[in-house]
Order: C-alpha cells, then sequence, then structure tokens
C-alpha cells in the first residue's frame, strides 16, 4: 500500500531499497529555503543495521503488508522475550536483537502489538505509555524551576531518563515507549 512520505510514523514498517525497514524516529523539517522533508530514522527488520533517510513531502513509500496479533508478555530469558495470544493461548518467543531496547520496558502481563512477515515475528509495539517506578534519581537543588532543566534518573527497568525536579526516588511516573520521555507523575 503506497503512502505518502507525511504519512510515516514510528512502529511502520515500509518497505525501501529492496528491503523492510522498522520506523523509529521521524521529523517534519520545513526549510527556510526549499521545499518541506520527513526525517525519518529506520532499522532493518532482519538485519538490524539503521539507515537515517530524507523523504520529500512529495514522495511516495510503500507501507510493508504485515499481521498484527496482540500478545500478552510473560517472561524474558537471557536471549529471548516469550508471549502469548490472548485468544488462542499460542505462545511466540522473540529474541531481544528483534525488540532492540524496548525488552526493558516490558512488564508481566503488559498487552504489546506483534507484527509478523510469513509468519515469522519482526517487530513489537508496546503500548504509547506506560507506568513505571523511579529506582533512583539525583537530589534536586533548590530554587531551581520545574521548567529550568531536567535532571537523570533510573527506572526500576535499569532504562535511563531526564526527568523534572521535583520527581524523586520510589516515585511511580508515566514514561512514553516511542522516545523514552517522561509524560506525567502519577498521583500517589
Amino acid at each position: 500500500m503506497k503512502i505518502t512520505a507525511n504519512e510515516i510514523k514510528p512502529g511502520m514498517i515500509i518497505e525501501h531499497k529492496n528491503d523492510y525497514w522498522n520506523v523509529l524516529k521521524t521529523q517534519h523539517v520545513k526549510p527556510g529555503k526549499g521545499g518541506a522533508f520527513n526525517q525519518v530514522e529506520l532499522k532493518n527488520v532482519v538485519k538490524g543495521t539503521k539507515l537515517n533517510e530524507r523523504f520529500r513531502s512529495s514522495e511516495t513509500v510503500e507501507k510493508a503488508e504485515v499481521d498484527e496479533k496482540k500478545f500478552n508478555f510473560l517472561y524474558s530469558d537471557e536471549e529471548n522475550c516469550h508471549f502469548m495470544e490472548n485468544e488462542t493461548f499460542d505462545q511466540v518467543q522473540i529474541s531481544k536483537l528483534i525488540t532492540g531496547e524496548q525488552y526493558k520496558l516490558l512488564k508481566e502481563n503488559l498487552e504489546v502489538t506483534v507484527f509478523f512477515m510469513n509468519e515469522k515475528p519482526i517487530s513489537i509495539q508496546l503500548p504509547n505509555t506506560i507506568e513505571c517506578k523511579i529506582e533512583s534519581t539525583d537530589a534536586s537543588i533548590k530554587n531551581q524551576t520545574a521548567s529550568s532543566s531536567y535532571k537523570p534518573a533510573i527506572l526500576e527497568s535499569g532504562v535511563k531518563i531526564n526527568v523534572p525536579p521535583f520527581v524523586e526516588s520510589g516515585e511511580k511516573i508515566v514514561i512514553d515507549t516511542r522516545t523514552l520521555e517522561y509524560v506525567k507523575r502519577v498521583s500517589k
């Protein structure tokens, strides 16, 4: 299915240069001179290599025909993450090489979308936001306002993100799984 470059979104799988690519990030750029374009960060579904590509707004790309199924996360071992389909209870294991850093955000019974091509799992998509607990963060500096800067924090899963100065260790927050950015603090 052909789509315009402006319709490319993170999580999509597109056909480009005779290969299949998972879209990681997109940024629409409108320079002062010349036409607008979409800067897209891609990851090869098979090889795992990354590619940054510019698509002009007028260009079209082929959206890959993939099957999507909802699965619940069960557990992970050294090399794989294990998932179970909600209706048939079929289980599938997906290599951590395919999931990338996303496996660190998986929690038991978290519902994810698994993308299949030729009945082989090629990618997963987490919910847009998930709740996480702050394992540790620096103490906030006195007289620092919330808008002035962010401070580093480590989530219970080991993922490092930046949080506003008012967030303390042990608190629960909501993060955006696509960008790994702080969204909000969960009320106590």
